[in-house]
């Protein structure tokens, strides 16, 4: 799986839902009503993403949880970003900030 122009990641973003492009990579901050369920999610995310050996950037404050996702050994974002994505909307449908 090569590189997606920026024509198609732009085009592909619309398919998921509360995902944004920020600084060459899909984004999705997300809030919870406590820190034990904000990391009960990242840990059940962290399993996903080891399973299908595609892993994202996390960043965890308190009750907020912040995922990236970009494919590091090709340097930009590729349909397995895209896939990954979905997979993580599957684990839980918190609510976004």
């Amino acid at each position: 799986m090569g590189l997606l122009s920026m024509e198609e990641v732009r085009r592909k973003i619309h398919d998921l839902k509360g995902w944004e492009l920020y600084d060459n990579m899909l984004q999705k901050k997300y809030s919870f009503r406590t820190f034990k369920s904000a990391m009960q999610f990242v840990n059940r995310v962290a399993e996903l993403a080891d399973s299908v050996d595609h892993h994202p950037d996390m960043m965890i404050n308190y009750n907020r949880v912040l995922l990236k996702l970009m494919t590091h050994s090709q340097g930009g974002i590729t349909d397995r970003d895209f896939n990954l994505a979905q997979m993580i909307d599957q684990v839980e449908k918190p609510t976004t900030i």
